[in-house]
């Protein structure tokens, strides 16, 4: 991928991150949620070069971005820009619940692309989108 394709990816990210921050803080989380479950993916195939550009893409604006950015909001800007390639992306949430933790991370066909893989067996599925 070249640096132009890969600055824009970036700069895109950067987008979806300060999109995501305007709709939890006016409208909640459950929108952006509800908003995911609903849109429509049309998958095409894809390299998966071109996903592991996304998912550093989005790392890299969350060091760019002007405040904290937590598991959830790298998340949703990860499986939005995915989606947005004809990648089908899906975001999921697990939590433990004693000791309460929780966490979220972006799974392609049942695989991790985006997040570790030891939360996807050791976290209690809350949600997916």
């Amino acid at each position: 991928m070249n640096r132009a394709r890969y600055a824009f990816l970036v700069l895109r990210a950067l987008f979806e991150m300060a999109r995501y921050d305007v709709i939890v803080s006016s409208l909640g989380i459950g929108r952006i949620l509800r908003q995911l479950r609903r849109q429509h993916v049309p998958v095409t195939r894809c390299s998966e070069d071109l996903q592991k550009a996304i998912c550093d893409a989005v790392l890299l604006a969350s060091c760019f971005y002007w405040k904290p950015v937590l598991c959830l909001q790298r998340s949703v800007c990860t499986t939005i820009l995915l989606r947005k390639y004809g990648i089908g992306a899906k975001v999921v949430i697990g939590y433990r619940p004693a000791p309460f933790f929780s966490h979220s991370w972006v799974e392609v066909n049942g695989h991790v692309a985006y997040g570790s893989a030891a939360y996807q067996q050791r976290l209690q599925i809350l949600a997916t989108a």
